[in-house]
């Protein structure tokens, strides 16, 4: 709740600001703007979740919701967005895909002001990144691919790392607000960058979690106390946030917590398109992704990504 927050927020000049999409990620989010003094605007696409967000943050002036991502736009200086994946992004910026194959009129494009800045956090394409800065760019304000690594403890505390794609000029208007719910915010290059370094930093998870899987269930047959053992290696050259943060829940088999395998193939997925596309070799990826294939099918499409460990015992 908000009234629990730690989060330390620095002297920015409150904004008008709206966020789109209020999920596990971007509930706290946009809580966090809120309470860093921002007047923020929510939309989301179930309407008692963003009514259930005003109550939370209501205290803080200005917070309140709209029923179309254009109206959340409408006057807003920044407009920050985390949904699914790529067709929800342009669903939300660009309108509703109609009957008759037509867009609607409610994305938050139509809303936006020359001059504004609108902000993804979703995990989506280099490709859609690019598209849609163009489209913004037409209109005569900018976009930025920002997506985030941290998970929903980040979130919720308020230190996610955002890695941006954009202009100089459009970073800059975003960066101090951002901070609202980041501890780092870094310009990466042009649009599609942000995308291209989650998609790196998600290779380096799928080779960790199935590397620390491997190790603890190694060990568990030679009859080590992995729990011990983990606190051993951690201190030394082995040690990783996986292994700080999973590792024991990894050795006490839990995982109904943290990202889950269902996201964690569609961000693969978009790393393996991407490979295709500039010709990058990523073999360890391409098998990890088929291990989390594997954890679907045992029916934890929902679980943890460290529960690739399942498939080894």
């Amino acid at each position: 709740m908000a009234s629990t927050n730690l989060k330390t927020y620095s002297a920015t000049a409150p904004r008008k600001v709206a966020f789109i999409g209020l999920g596990v990620m971007g509930y706290p989010m946009a809580g966090h703007l809120a309470l860093a003094g921002h007047q923020v605007t929510v939309f989301n696409r179930n309407p008692a979740k963003a009514a259930l967000w005003c109550t939370e943050y209501g205290a803080s002036e200005g917070a309140r919701s709209a029923s179309t991502p254009r109206l959340a736009a409408t006057g807003a200086d920044i407009v920050f967005c985390c949904v699914g994946n790529d067709d929800d992004l342009r669903s939300v910026t660009m309108g509703q895909t109609q009957a008759d194959g037509k867009r609607a009129d409610d994305g938050a494009f139509a809303g936006m002001a020359q001059g504004a800045v609108f902000v993804d956090h979703t995990t989506a394409s280099a490709s859609v990144a690019r598209e849609l800065a163009a489209q913004a760019a037409l209109a005569g304000f900018q976009f930025v691919d920002a997506p985030v690594s941290g998970g929903q403890a980040g979130a919720q505390n308020g230190m996610l790392t955002v890695m941006c794609g954009g202009t100089q000029g459009g970073f800059d208007a975003i960066n101090a607000v951002a901070m609202a719910f980041s501890r780092a915010v870094t310009l990466l290059g042009s649009s599609g960058a942000g995308q291209l370094a989650k998609m790196v930093n998600q290779i380096c998870i799928a080779g960790l979690v199935q590397g620390l899987g491997e190790a603890i269930a190694f060990g568990q047959k030679a009859g080590l106390d992995m729990a011990q053992v983990l606190d051993v290696i951690g201190k030394g050259a082995a040690q990783s946030w996986q292994m700080d943060n999973r590792g024991k829940t990894m050795v006490a088999d839990q995982f109904s917590f943290g990202f889950a395998v269902d996201w964690m193939r569609k961000d693969l997925g978009l790393v393996l398109e991407e490979a295709r596309r500039n010709g990058a070799r990523v073999p360890v990826t391409a098998l990890v992704d088929q291990f989390y294939g594997d954890i679907q099918q045992l029916g934890g499409g929902r679980w943890d990504t460290s529960s690739l460990i399942k498939r080894l015992k």
